[in-house]
């Protein structure tokens, strides 16, 4: 099913996916990254906003780094600007290559806790893992399409084109 190895893939992916976003939603003005969309988290930078301040919880609950310094209904504003939100997802995008370099095994129970809720979750360790890589397939889909429709070129994003995919 879920590997290490499949998480070192998508790490990868994920990087390469943002190597193309992060200049693509650069070339935005704030006011252009601002205007709701009608995504999920309404504009380009809530939405980019919430799957970073998801990949951190994430990463948190794997023990592999701090929980994001802003509360859960704050998501889409953890990042102050376009600039900003660019250089703290290269970052999270370093150790999210990092925590899955690292990752020896996917069997077993990961138990964590909401940040929206008090009560305790156990997940299998493979859920955990395949989760947070199609939330990030998912609303990068969503920020793709409202950058396709604004004129921006974007790039491939077809996982079978992965450089250095073997």
């Amino acid at each position: 099913m879920i590997t290490p190895d499949w998480a070192r893939m998508m790490a990868r992916h994920n990087a390469w996916q943002h190597e193309w976003m992060i200049p693509a939603i650069l070339s935005l003005d704030e006011a252009a990254a601002r205007q709701d969309r009608g995504l999920f988290f309404g504009s380009i930078l809530g939405t980019a906003n919430h799957l970073l301040w998801g990949d951190r919880a994430w990463l948190y609950r794997f023990g592999a780094g701090p929980m994001p310094d802003v509360p859960p209904a704050q998501n889409t504003e953890l990042t102050p600007d376009v600039a900003t939100w660019a250089v703290e997802r290269r970052s999270t995008d370093d150790a999210l290559k990092q925590w899955a370099d690292g990752l020896e095994a996917t069997d077993g129970a990961l138990v964590w806790q909401s940040a929206l809720s008090p009560r305790e979750n156990t997940t299998p360790v493979a859920v955990a893992v395949s989760h947070i890589f199609l939330h990030q397939v998912h609303h990068r889909g969503q920020i793709h399409a409202a950058l396709t429709g604004l004129g921006v070129e974007t790039g491939a994003t077809d996982l079978p084109l992965l450089p250095g995919l073997e």
